[in-house]
């Protein structure tokens, strides 16, 4: 498949980094001296969670998680499955859950569930991506890079079934796409 038929750039790498920069400003004033665990969700945030990573000064640790519903579909399954589980040790700690993109908010919703229960004074959402329109629980991230459309997007870590996550930007799938995959 040709770049071009991908789809327009929503989001450049200029974009992404200027709006990770100042959301890491955000989170560093609301968790000044406070130390912080920063969560990333495997596999789609792990640019952005650079991206915030390399702009935050507070004390910080990292982990990762893996929590999915789509595999090779454009829309979730509805079956949360965790398949990489954070070691660190979450008690009494804030956690900033770092994620790619807040669909339906059903994943996230189990997730943060889950985490809540190891004992954290917080857990926070920091998203790269916000779809609100294809909200389906009461889910609120509170750091949110871009606002989209309900668009299936693709690139700076988001895939279609593994592809397109090197792309250097934020586009998107046309049906006509999908059926050519």
């Amino acid at each position: 498949m040709s770049e071009q038929k991908i789809g327009k750039v929503l989001y450049s790498q200029t974009d992404i980094t200027k709006r990770a920069k100042e959301i890491a400003a955000q989170i560093n004033k609301d968790y000044d001296g406070e130390d912080l665990i920063l969560l990333c969700t495997l596999k789609g945030s792990v640019l952005w969670f650079a991206d915030i990573l390399k702009n935050i000064t507070v004390d910080t640790k990292i982990d990762f998680v893996s929590a999915s519903s789509y595999g090779a579909s454009k829309t979730s399954s509805g079956v949360v499955k965790i398949k990489f589980d954070p070691e660190i040790n979450m008690y009494n700690s804030h956690v900033i859950v770092v994620e790619d993109i807040v669909d339906t908010g059903n994943t996230l919703k189990y997730l943060l569930a889950k985490l809540e229960e190891r004992g954290p004074k917080s857990v926070k959402v920091c998203t790269m991506l916000n779809k609100e329109s294809r909200r389906t629980t009461d889910l609120h991230a509170d750091y949110v890079g871009f606002e989209i459309d309900d668009l299936f997007v693709i690139g700076y870590g988001l895939d279609f079934d593994q592809r397109f996550r090197e792309l250097p930007y934020i586009s998107y799938l046309e049906e006509d796409d999908v059926e050519a995959l």
